[in-house]
Parts: structure tokens; C-alpha cells; sequence
């Protein structure tokens, strides 16, 4: 579970992006609001900002929204709190911030007080287009102490337009310089655009449903071996943008009056029954392939589609059918090396993975599949999807549908390579691999 604080820093960001923050907050809220199907969402979103008291002269901390004790996300009240954030605190000549505020917020009093769950990950992300020259020993210490508590800290940089930009320059060197050493702590470089924006909310978005949703195992089926008898490749897929809630479920009618037959339970004991007259219906008389739509509506699809699977599924088969050229094309052949037969298959899932990743990249192309799953909303449908996949340069590869939704995919068999590497400790997947 991860709960993430974001602390703004309203004296640094112009009126234009702090609008745009504003907005991108607000996104993020209603996603993470419809990413749970159920009724109660815990609660693992904080505000805060920092502001100078134009009275006082002095910096100050302020939390403008906090998790509840009671542990349920309110959207309404983290709307009231982005909406009503000081809009006049912007200073054109700041180019050292000075105090962030960080050490208030890594304390008992507020960031180590939100959650009560003993496996909780916190995370803090503080937005800024400047950042102090130097971390003084108070906040150094508060930043150790932090990653003792296994707390992340993330400094997100907003590039901004200056007659400073030098000493900004410098300042944000010296400060990266700082903190160099704390593993816990990274410094993230943007341009301040909406379209930034709109990718960092799809980050935040996964930071917050990584305890939600585990990802979908996916097998690529190729029409010729690959390596060996080695003829797919298993995948894990994550979708980084929430799913289409799919509103259509599977239901019974009656054929003489079309009314829902509700207690499935019941029926399959005691016979099915007419809700108008009560009689009892023989099962010519019920027509399974009716389908419910919200609350009130009700659709009579053919006889054939009753054989749709309408259940969530667990794994998906994609069929690659060819090549396509993704932009300009080099004509030169580029083929996968074929790994050694002594290699286990672990270790040969990985390799065939990276090196079609590495082989698509080097040639700008993709592949052209096809399955029975629609990714959006992760059902089975009775007619071909087709899809893209789009590889990167030695990293996770893009799925693309027709209407432009992204999934990641990872080598199930890289993760768990990456984690044997990082923790030095042999173990089996925690899933069963498919052949």
C-alpha cells in the first residue's frame, strides 16, 4: 500500500502552472475515485503547500488536505482543498526557496500519523521550479530518518523561463549534489506543459492502485518457432490508464414477459418462475443471453452470444500476425541471436524478450496481433481486437489499440531477474509460468 503526500511549493510556480497542477490533482482524484469497485476507497492522498506570509515575512507549511483516520477517500472534500489553494503567492524573483518545510512534514505530526497500516509505503512528492542551494543538517537528517522508515522523496523540477536561470542552474546542481547520497531521494527534471503533466498523473495514478491490481499475464503466440521449439513469450501487463467500467452483465429473462430473473441462486434450486405470474418456466422458456445495462435497462442480444464469456479474465493471448513499419524503415535484416540450450527457461524468456524488444527498436517496427480480449475492459468479446506493440530500447514495450490506449509489458521472467540481482536470494515466481 502506498500512500503518497504531495507538498507544493506555491511561491515558485506561476499562476499558468499552478492551474495546470491544479487541474492535473484533480485528475488524479477522479481517477483514483473510480479505480475501486467497491463502495469504500482507503484513503492515501495528502496536500500540503508552503507559502510566505506576506505579513510575518516568514515561510510557512499548511495541510490543505490530510488522510482520514476513518480511511475512506472523500473526493469532495480533496476537490474543496485543490480549488481553494492560495492563487497570490507566486514570486517572480525567487531563485533560492530557502526552507521547503520538509522536516514539518517527515514528523510524527503529520506524514508518520497518516495510515494506520502496518505495511504501508509512504511517499512524498514536492513540485517546484526552484530548489534550495543546499540541504542544511536538520533537513538531512530528517531525509535519513525518512528512508530509515523506507520513505521516498521525490523533487520534481519545473523548468522555468529566467533572467536567474544560471544561479537557478547552479542552485538545483548544488542541490542534487546534496542529496546524492540518499538513496531514498531522487530529482526529476520537466517541462512545464499539460502534456508533462498529463504522463506524471498516469505515474501517480500507479502508485496508488499498485496494491489494487496485480498485472495480467499476457502470452504472445508467434506463427514460427523463435528459438528452439520456443514459439511465445509471457508477459506481464499493466494498463496505465484505469479500465472502461464495463456496465454490461450477463442475466436471465423470462421469454414471456422479458422480466429479470434476479435469484439466480434460488432459480438453479427450485425451478424458474415467472416474476409477473408466478408460474413456473421450463428452460426453453428463460433466455440466457440477455444482458442488464445500469439499473433499469435490459437487452435481448441473438441466441449465439450466449456463449460470450462475460467473466474478468486472468490471461491473455495475443496472436502476432506480421510486421509493420512504425516510421522510416532501414530494409537491413535484424535477427534475435539465439540463446544456447544449457540456458534455463527462466533465463531464455528473458533473453527472447529483450532481444525482440531490442530488434523492433533498431528496425522501427511493430508487430500486428490479434485476441478475443478487448484490453479496455478486460473481458472476452466474440469478435477479433486488434492491437499494436511497440517496442522501446531495452525496456518495457507499448500495446496499442485502435483506439490508442497504452499498456505496458514487462518479461515476467525480467522482474524476477531484476529482484534475484537486487536481493541476491533464489526463489520461484509466485506465479505459475505459462507454457
Amino acid at each position: 500500500m502506498v500512500l503518497v503526500c504531495f507538498v507544493i511549493d506555491l511561491r515558485s510556480l506561476p499562476p499558468q502552472l499552478l492551474r495546470d497542477v491544479k487541474q492535473s490533482l484533480l485528475e488524479l482524484a477522479n481517477f483514483y475515485a473510480i479505480s475501486s469497485e467497491s463502495e469504500s476507497l482507503r484513503d492515501k492522498i495528502g496536500l500540503c503547500y508552503v507559502f510566505r506570509n506576506r505579513i510575518s515575512s516568514s515561510d510557512e507549511l499548511k495541510i490543505a488536505y490530510s488522510p482520514s483516520p476513518r480511511g475512506n477517500f472523500d473526493l469532495r472534500d480533496f476537490h474543496h482543498a485543490v480549488n481553494h489553494l492560495p492563487t497570490d503567492s507566486f514570486l517572480p524573483e525567487i531563485d533560492d526557496p530557502g526552507d521547503l518545510k520538509l522536516s514539518n512534514i517527515l514528523s510524527d505530526q503529520v506524514l508518520y500519523s497518516w495510515g494506520v497500516d502496518k505495511d504501508i509505503v509512504r511517499k512524498v512528492i514536492v513540485l517546484s521550479s526552484c530548489f534550495p542551494q543546499y540541504v542544511d543538517s536538520h533537513l538531512q537528517k530528517s531525509l535519513m530518518d525518512a528512508a530509515d522508515k523506507c520513505v521516498s522523496v521525490e523533487f520534481l523540477l519545473f523548468e522555468q523561463k529566467s533572467g536567474h536561470l544560471t544561479d537557478t542552474l547552479q542552485n538545483v546542481s548544488n542541490f542534487l549534489r546534496s542529496i546524492s547520497d540518499l538513496d531514498n531521494c531522487s530529482l526529476q527534471t520537466y517541462l512545464p506543459n499539460v502534456r508533462v503533466l498529463h504522463g506524471l498523473v498516469k505515474q501517480w495514478i500507479e502508485d496508488l492502485k499498485d496494491d489494487m491490481e496485480k498485472p495480467l499475464q499476457a502470452r504472445f503466440l508467434f506463427k514460427t518457432n523463435l528459438v528452439g521449439s520456443m514459439n511465445q513469450i509471457s508477459c506481464n501487463l499493466y494498463v496505465s490508464v484505469n479500465k472502461i467500467v464495463d456496465g454490461f452483465s450477463p442475466c436471465q429473462t423470462c421469454r414471456c414477459h422479458g422480466m429479470l430473473l434476479e435469484d439466480g441462486i434460488r432459480n438453479k434450486i427450485h425451478g424458474y418462475s415467472c416474476p409477473v405470474t408466478g408460474h413456473g418456466l421450463e428452460t426453453c422458456n428463460v433466455i440466457e443471453s440477455s444482458v442488464k445495462v445500469g439499473e433499469k435497462t435490459l437487452l435481448f442480444l441473438p441466441s449465439f452470444q450466449s456463449s460470450m464469456k462475460f467473466q474478468r479474465i486472468a490471461s491473455i493471448d495475443f496472436h502476432v500476425i506480421e510486421r509493420i513499419n512504425l516510421g522510416s524503415l532501414s530494409e537491413a535484416c535484424h535477427e534475435v541471436e539465439a540463446a544456447s540450450d544449457d540456458i534455463d527457461q527462466l533465463e531464455l524468456n528473458a533473453q527472447v524478450f529483450q532481444g525482440l524488444c531490442s530488434a523492433l527498436h533498431s528496425l522501427d517496427q511493430g508487430l500486428v496481433c490479434s485476441s478475443n480480449c478487448n484490453i479496455e475492459t478486460m473481458r472476452e468479446v466474440a469478435f477479433h481486437c486488434y492491437y499494436i506493440l511497440q517496442p522501446s530500447d531495452n525496456g518495457p514495450m507499448l500495446l496499442r489499440d485502435q483506439r490508442k490506449s497504452l499498456v505496458f509489458l514487462t518479461s515476467i521472467d525480467v522482474f524476477f531477474l531484476q529482484l534475484l540481482r537486487k536481493f541476491g536470494t533464489p526463489f520461484k515466481p509466485p506465479c505459475q509460468r505459462l507454457n
